[in-house]
């Protein structure tokens, strides 16, 4: 009887550590995943601002198109 209830205990210790434990790791992580958020965000606007500076400096059109050769047929041989 005092070996059920000594588990019981145990087991009520251990399931409110594990809750707890999954809370507190939940809220240290929040702060990590809000800066880690802004950092992309900040890193993604960077990005067009750099793509919308090299759009201005260099235009990119079509490519001139390949002057016509002109080659005369060869003659059939028979």
């Amino acid at each position: 009887m005092e070996t059920l209830q000594i588990l019981g205990w145990v087991y009520l210790g251990l399931s409110i550590g594990v809750i707890s434990g999954i809370f507190i790791l939940g809220l240290l992580q929040a702060g990590r995943l809000t800066s880690l958020t802004r950092e992309i965000d900040d890193l993604r606007e960077e990005k067009l601002l750099l793509k919308a500076q090299l759009t201005k400096s260099y235009k990119r059109g079509k490519p001139a198109p390949r002057k016509r050769r002109n080659w005369k047929k060869k003659p059939v041989k028979k």
